[in-house]
């Protein structure tokens, strides 16, 4: 019987379920048939096929050929299938006697027509979804060297099609990647703390932010530092962990973009322009990729000009900032990525910027001001936990300013922090439930009824109320203290506020 099966896998978010690639190969007047729910891209994969295997030294059978890609409802992207449709095809028409179980492998990339193999997308990501099923892979070159940071998952590179065969032919032998990067810390330096002069109680504001992983606002007028501020908090963060990294980088195999292997454990720092669409913030499109805030997963996503976002792309930041994921459905599709990204976000205090600007003049009418902070909407200003005031300095009070803290010095200090968080909770701040700020959040008579006041003046919602209090965690953790004071939970009073 001309049938042979080769297992592949596909991408359906962050799941890898395993296709099986089935080629029949039947008496017949020739044809090439694809089936199972394949997309542009693999239909096409027909003459790709057809001339790599010519160009490898094989006759291209004449004959009825049809694939099969199983499950037939599970809907197909990509030109990953091209090198085991290939191999079902020589296998099937028995151009090749493999002496190896392919059935122990699974095959993934794209063929040239010279028959050799080039990258595809998304090998990290279908590397994790397997790396717990004892399987061997076979990829590109390229590709091969991102998939094999899974640990204990047997990574084989290749160059053509022909070497495949070979290898399961026993001819010759694919050897088994054992890529480990230099995981030093690769920030960029050039960046650091100590080039912002002043802004004392701003880069305190921040390492706080830092060491809880909180939300944070900052509103002030042109020039007075905010993005330059926001582009440093980079530099303060610890490395990411194994896991996280291995996470954070599936997400980004999955992009257009891929993922560089040499910064993998440094976290993410997303700046998107506020002209971006809310599918390219969240993830979307027709076969629907991950957007912004998953691509600042375990990172940390920079919105510049909070207010000039349109409001759509503002509110479908509400649910994921809450998750810490985000849920894309689509008529076939229905996939989930992973969002736990850190929100900052800086605007300026009015449309012309200028208001409370001790030399210029604010040209904006009470009504235009109150429109322009009202883009941001109550319900997720409700999920910020920091907001901060950016004060101007002007040239010659910057000249007389000398440099403060050092970036390694601050990073110090947010680590023993998170390592404090760690010990106690098993998770920082900013992951704590409700249940668990109530344990681990407790107060003294004193503190409860200042904290008592602060709520009945603001009328706080529940979610501030917790959110708060998390906050205040963190500064007692910078602190070293154990037990949250009166002075931790007023200032996080001072920045917990509406705009």
């Amino acid at each position: 019987m001309s049938i042979a099966k080769i297992y592949s896998r596909a991408l359906n978010g962050m799941d890898a379920p395993q296709v099986i690639v089935e080629v029949h190969v039947a008496s017949g007047l020739p044809s090439f048939s694809i089936v199972g729910l394949p997309d542009t891209e693999i239909k096409e994969s027909r003459d790709r096929v057809r001339s790599a295997i010519q160009n490898s030294g094989f006759d291209f059978p004449a004959r009825r050929i049809t694939v099969n890609l199983a499950p037939a409802d599970l809907p197909k992207d990509s030109s990953r299938y091209d090198l085991p449709i290939a191999l079902g095809i020589i296998l099937a028409a028995k151009l090749a006697h493999p002496e190896l179980d392919t059935n122990e492998y699974e095959f993934a990339g794209e063929l040239a027509l010279d028959g050799t193999l080039r990258p595809v997308k998304g090998s990290l990501a279908m590397a994790f979804g397997i790396h717990n099923q004892q399987r061997k892979f076979i990829l590109p070159k390229e590709s091969a060297t991102e998939a094999a940071l899974i640990e204990n998952l047997a990574i084989y590179a290749a160059q053509s099609l022909l070497e495949v065969v070979h290898h399961l032919e026993n001819k010759t032998t694919l050897h088994i990647i054992d890529y480990q990067p230099d995981l030093l810390n690769l920030t960029n330096t050039s960046l650091d703390m100590a080039q912002v002069k002043g802004q004392i109680g701003c880069k305190k504001a921040l390492e706080i932010a830092a060491a809880g992983r909180h939300s944070m606002l900052m509103i002030g007028n042109p020039g007075c530092g905010k993005s330059m501020l926001a582009e440093r908090i980079q530099t303060i963060l610890p490395p990411l962990n194994k896991e996280q990294a291995i996470t954070t980088a599936s997400l980004h195999s999955l992009s257009t973009n891929g993922f560089n292997t040499r910064t993998w454990q440094i976290a993410p720092f997303r700046s998107p322009h506020h002209t971006i669409s809310p599918s390219a913030l969240v993830g979307g499109g027709s076969n629907p990729k991950p957007g912004e805030i998953s691509l600042a997963h375990n990172g940390v996503l920079f919105l510049d000009e909070l207010p000039e976002f349109d409001r759509k792309v503002l509110e479908v930041m509400r649910e994921p900032l809450e998750s810490k994921k985000i849920r894309i459905a689509r008529a076939n599709h229905k996939v989930d990525y992973l969002a736990d990204f850190q929100l900052i976000a800086a605007m300026n205090p009015c449309p012309c910027g200028n208001h409370g600007h001790p030399q210029k003049t604010c040209s904006c009418s009470i009504e235009q001001i109150n429109r322009y902070r009202a883009k941001i909407s109550g319900p997720l200003l409700d999920r910020i936990d920091i907001v901060v005031e950016v004060p101007t300095l002007s040239p010659l009070e910057l000249q007389d300013l000398s440099a403060g803290e050092s970036s390694s010095t601050i990073a110090q200090r947010v680590l023993k922090a998170r390592e404090r968080q760690l010990t106690r909770q098993n998770k920082l701040n900013y992951e704590l439930t409700n249940d668990e700020v109530e344990e681990f959040c407790q107060l003294c008579s004193k503190e409860q009824n200042l904290l008592r006041q602060i709520v009945t003046k603001n009328g706080m919602s529940a979610r501030s109320y917790y959110r708060m209090l998390k906050l205040a965690r963190t500064i007692a953790d910078l602190d070293n203290c154990a037990q949250i004071s009166l002075p931790h939970i007023s200032q996080a009073n001072q920045y917990k506020r509406n705009i």
